[in-house]
């Protein structure tokens, strides 16, 4: 799977976002995109490309996944990250693994 965190600190609090890709072959509809957004190690919101909009699973995390949910720019982006950052990359991964 493919990893890519940015981190953000300050004051001792972290907060950071994971993007990673999930698959077990190179086809497209075996490849599932999720971003993950974590405060302190806690997950608190995530999209899934195999769900297509934001899940919140705290009370914080839910008010965002509500309101990320209605940019439908950026939810038609983060749909297409599957294609553009994972199809790619997870080719290159596999080739590499053979």
């Amino acid at each position: 799977a493919l990893l890519f965190i940015t981190v953000y600190t300050a004051d001792g609090f972290y907060e950071f976002v994971e993007d990673h890709c999930v698959f077990n072959s190179t086809k497209l509809d075996d490849i599932e995109y999720i971003r993950s957004y974590y405060y302190n190690k806690l997950e608190y919101t995530r999209f899934s490309s195999s769900v297509g909009k934001y899940v919140g699973y705290t009370e914080y995390g839910v008010r965002n996944a509500e309101a990320w949910n209605k940019d439908t720019g950026d939810l038609a982006a983060m749909r297409a990250a599957k294609e553009t950052y994972c199809l790619n990359n997870v080719g290159n991964d596999h080739e590499a693994a053979l």
